[in-house]
């Protein structure tokens, strides 16, 4: 009798531990105190090692023994120790759901929204899958289509999903305009289109070119953006606002560039192979930039608004004007001592009285 008593409280016990643990678990807005670094996931496997950390004794825990702490706030924390520039990957994830529930706090009729496109999932490729083929799918192109494949896509390269995160924080940190992580992720056309591009290129490199290529028409259809699929780009890419940017086949764009609306990386069209500009890190293009030809454009250079670039341009310079000369002049041209595409600075270096009329 003793030992069927025994078995029935043992069973009765890991039902009543298991629920309450995992009830708590449920609740995204919160961590135990005691291990504030350690988030509930849903994971079986994981919520059971984690467990084992939080819990300290095998008798079942009740709610009112978990003394909580909002997620934001150790967010906070851990921004104050290490910098929001050295945010964990991972916490950038944890982070934009945080700033999906706190949007849903303030408006509540965006609760459908934000779960169908960030709180149901449980990692960014999911999201960004999601997402991206809700936008670029028609009737004729299913969204449930472009989702497999994109997701295909992600799960299959981590130097892809590097490289959304190092984007996701370059529009954070150079765009006031940006609120936030999950601001830019849901609403900023420029990072969602750089991010399907990214998905094409690997296409296009796999010699998948014609699902490539529908990629392309399809972003430069609803985002006014038209990237070829061939073209490479780094990672930490800012594109501002977005509207009418055009990249040629074999131009390539190196890491933390910042491009704003209207420029174009085009050939001059007179020429067929590598005809198309190399851009350097850290450059900073104004808008309704044309840089044309299979012209050099060196690390941390600038160009100003609405210049034409026919010719190579020297690392940490300026160039503006159509077409386009150094400030400065060829011979000792002004060198810039701060990385532009950071700054985002437009205007320094640049005596407007010389080419006002």
């Amino acid at each position: 009798m003793k030992t069927k008593v025994s078995l029935l409280t043992s069973v009765l016990h890991h039902r009543l531990h298991s629920k309450s643990l995992n009830f708590v678990g449920s609740l995204p807005h919160f961590y135990p105190l005691s291990h504030p670094q350690i988030p509930f996931t849903d994971s079986p496997k994981q919520q059971d090692d984690q467990l084992a950390v939080c819990v300290h004794d095998s008798r079942a825990q009740v709610l009112d023994q978990f003394f909580c702490i909002p997620i934001s706030t150790i967010h906070t924390e851990s921004s104050s120790k290490h910098g929001t520039d050295k945010q964990d990957d991972d916490d950038i994830w944890l982070i934009m759901k945080d700033e999906a529930r706190s949007d849903v706090d303030q408006e509540p009729i965006l609760s459908d929204y934000y779960s169908r496109s960030i709180l149901s999932h449980h990692t960014m490729e999911s999201a960004l899958s999601h997402h991206l083929s809700t936008k670029l799918g028609s009737s004729s192109l299913p969204s449930r289509t472009l989702h497999d494949l994109f997701m295909d896509v992600l799960t299959g390269d981590q130097d892809i999903v590097g490289a959304v995160k190092d984007d996701l924080k370059a529009v954070k940190e150079r765009d006031p305009a940006c609120l936030s992580y999950v601001h830019c992720f849901l609403h900023f056309k420029g990072f969602l289109g750089c991010q399907a591009h990214r998905v094409a290129h690997k296409l296009w490199s796999q010699n998948r070119k014609i699902l490539a290529v529908l990629i392309q028409n399809r972003v430069s259809e609803v985002l006014a953006l038209d990237i070829h699929p061939g073209a490479k780009i780094g990672s930490g890419i800012l594109f501002d606002h977005a509207t009418g940017v055009v990249v040629g086949e074999t131009a390539v764009i190196g890491d933390n560039v910042s491009i704003l609306h209207n420029v174009t990386l085009g050939g001059t069209g007179k020429s067929c192979g590598d005809r198309h500009p190399k851009i350097g890190d850290g450059v900073l293009i104004g808008a309704g930039t044309c840089v044309l030809g299979n012209v050099r454009i060196g690390e941390g250079a600038k160009i100003g608004a609405g210049s034409v670039v026919l010719k190579d341009l020297p690392a940490r310079t300026t160039a503006v004007g159509n077409p386009a000369k150094l400030i400065g002049g060829k011979d000792n041209p002004v060198k810039l001592d701060k990385i532009p595409s950071h700054t985002m600075d437009h205007t320094s270096h640049i005596e407007f009285y010389d080419y006002v009329i």
